[in-house]
């Protein structure tokens, strides 16, 4: 299974990414379709962090305090796409963002769930 997260940039504060997570691999694309898919993030010298989750149907989604009202995470399954829509990006953003699909139907804010994992995309906010 191979993911693959694009969108990143190096942005001003304020401005406003879209992530895309997305494969070329027909059986990737039923993993994304039929799975829960969540993004996280990882600073340098800190954790890889929780993001944002979705549900295989899109109806539960789910963010990390620190991007909620901020971030909102959506799904085209006719696509095998998962989006996450970032605006108002603070320095504090910054960071390598990983799309992965979790080991079932529905997200998990929880990384022991997540099985696959992309190849991440860089995020730069600059003040």
């Amino acid at each position: 299974v191979q993911l693959q997260a694009s969108g990143g940039g190096l942005v001003q504060a304020g401005d406003s990414l879209r992530l895309t997570c997305a494969t070329s691999r027909p059986q990737t694309r039923r993993t994304i379709t039929n799975n829960g898919m969540g993004w996280f993030r990882q600073a340098p010298g800190k954790e890889r962090e929780f993001v944002s989750t979705i549900s295989w149907r899109g109806s539960s989604t789910s963010y990390a305090d620190s991007v909620k009202g901020r971030f909102t995470i959506s799904r085209d399954n006719a696509k095998s796409t998962v989006y996450l829509q970032m605006n108002g990006l603070k320095p504090e953003d910054t960071a390598v963002y990983y799309c992965a699909a979790a080991r079932g139907s529905q997200g998990s804010d929880r990384i022991s769930d997540y099985n696959y994992w992309g190849q991440g995309t860089q995020v730069t906010v600059s003040s």
